[in-house]
């Protein structure tokens, strides 16, 4: 394992260390928060399809804002873990049509849209752990989104790319690797944070 590759996973294990930390009632203020902020984005004001996620555990809530995103009409993708980690992608039909999934994760019950149907939304919700003041995204690490950002580039797509966080995950510095593609912006509970270097 690398030097960068270590210390994305110390990083990654201290932030998520701090989100057990948090409190159900706090968890649930921050994704009302977020959310009123996130449907402020230009990105999202004029999008008519949304790639977002279902947030687990100490995750910022995205709950209030698939259903609000909804509510204006936007089509909502959401992925579908394949087994190779690479993720499919199905249409958001409300809370009640979300059905569970390995690892604890919920999963749209509709038609599955295929690995490619990322490339229609004109802006993606990522998860993270982190970003950095360059707009650098630190995930998970199983790397399900670098291939969705790999194959955003691929096919030519430029869709908005927001993460959303918690406060204190809006880091000087995230280790980063040649793959790693910068988002537009982070949500947190305090506000939208941009970043002019990307690119």
């Amino acid at each position: 394992m690398s030097g960068t590759e270590d210390h994305k996973r110390a990083v990654r294990h201290e932030l998520l260390h701090a989100r057990t930390a948090l409190t159900p009632d706090q968890v649930s203020r921050a994704a009302s928060v977020l959310t009123e902020h996130a449907l402020g984005l230009t990105e999202l004001a004029d999008a008519r399809t949304v790639a977002g996620y279902v947030s687990m555990g100490g995750e910022p809530g995205t709950g209030p804002l698939l259903d609000a995103l909804r509510a204006r009409g936007v089509r909502v993708l959401l992925p579908v873990l394949l087994p190779d980690n690479d993720l499919d992608w199905g249409e958001y039909a409300g809370q009640e049509a979300l059905t569970p999934a390995k690892y604890g994760l919920l999963e749209p019950a509709g038609p599955r849209l295929g690995t490619s149907a990322i490339v229609a939304a004109d802006a993606v919700l990522l998860p993270g752990v982190a970003v950095d003041v360059r707009g650098v995204r630190l995930g998970r690490g199983g790397g399900s989104y670098d291939r969705v950002l790999e194959r955003l580039t691929e096919s030519g797509a430029e869709p908005a790319l927001a993460v959303l966080l918690y406060d204190h995950e809006v880091v000087a510095h995230v280790p980063a690797e040649a793959h790693d593609r910068p988002v537009h912006a982070a949500v947190t509970p305090s506000g939208v944070h941009r970043f002019a270097g990307r690119g």
